[in-house]
């Protein structure tokens, strides 16, 4: 599995989740403009294969209007700590994994404190 993580997503993270997944990069470091555009985004992750991991809705928006791959990961989560976000991504690795073979090309990740996280 290869991921993608958006630019408001540490690029720290990036380490840790490819010993998770397999492959983990992040759009800062891939050679695209800084800032990249979101359809830059989307192209280099649907040539390249990738799930994109994000907080940005616009992704939804592409999603929506081209349909998939790549293949979105939503992360409605609030301002987190970038410890919190990848304790969050960890625990939540089974439902990204299913994202991979599934018929869907959304995951949406709410991580509601007091509850802890869910899906949609």
């Amino acid at each position: 599995m290869k991921i993608l993580l958006d630019a408001n997503i540490s690029w720290k993270l990036t380490k840790v989740l490819s010993s998770i997944f397999g492959k983990c990069d992040h759009v800062d470091l891939i050679g695209l403009n800084i800032p990249a555009d979101d359809i830059d985004i989307w192209t280099y992750a649907k040539t390249n294969e990738y799930i994109i991991i994000t907080k940005d809705s616009d992704f939804v928006d592409l999603l929506e209007l081209k349909g998939f791959p790549p293949k979105v990961v939503l992360l409605k989560t609030g301002n987190n700590s970038s410890k919190a976000l990848m304790e969050l991504l960890i625990a939540m690795t089974p439902k990204i994994e299913d994202l991979e073979s599934s018929a869907f090309g959304l995951l949406e990740i709410i991580n509601n404190i007091k509850y802890g996280p869910n899906f949609a």
